[in-house]
């Protein structure tokens, strides 16, 4: 075997698997999307990634995880931030930062095509709307863990985790909307700015 021959097969091994965990993730959209999620099969999304089921079940538990898989990491852009916010800020400029910088976090590592496609597969499905509510009240429940953390007492942080949340799904919302061109980042800003002043005294 040659030099030329070993490097050809290294250079097929490594595209073969580089990143299977996002080629599972694009296949399970494609198949949600064409077929709706509960006539897809794990069989299917693996065969549609060019992987074998076995290498489906090293990265996901079921096909409801290709969908809520970065749960965790969704949670620490709000939580994590929050609780490294400076302790001068107040409790609704602390949530205010984790918000937004959640916001851009997710903008950037999924993408709108993304989301509305995973959004309207959700929506299709009560099971995984309940999903999708729970991973929502486990976010604000974080949240008000780590303001109480920073010394802000009930009911103030569990309210401005719940009115954080909210400026956050309105802003997500809009920001799905088929004419909506504006970035996520810009829409939570805006939706943050009116909580700000609706509970701003003389608001």
């Amino acid at each position: 075997m040659s030099v030329a021959d070993i490097t050809v097969i290294l250079a097929a091994m490594g595209r073969w698997e580089p990143n299977a965990q996002g080629r599972l993730e694009q296949a399970a959209m494609e198949l949600f999307s064409e077929r709706g999620y509960e006539q897809t099969t794990v069989v299917e999304i693996a065969e549609r990634a060019g992987l074998t089921e076995r290498t489906f079940f090293r990265h996901y538990s079921d096909k409801r995880e290709v969908l809520f898989g970065g749960s965790t990491h969704f949670r620490e852009n709000f939580v994590g931030t929050l609780a490294a916010a400076p302790a001068s800020l107040t409790a609704l400029e602390a949530v205010t930062a984790a918000v937004e910088a959640a916001g851009a976090a997710l903008d950037e590592f999924r993408g709108r095509e993304f989301a509305r496609t995973r959004q309207r597969v959700i929506v299709a499905n009560p099971e995984l709307r309940e999903r999708e509510l729970i991973k929502l009240a486990d976010v604000t429940a974080g949240m008000a863990e780590a303001l109480r953390a920073r010394g802000v007492e009930e009911p103030e942080a569990s309210m401005t985790a719940e009115l954080g949340m909210a400026a956050f799904r309105v802003a997500f919302e809009r920001w799905l909307a088929a004419a909506e061109e504006r970035e996520l980042p810009d829409l939570i800003t805006e939706a943050l700015a009116s909580v700000a002043a609706t509970v701003r005294p003389g608001g």
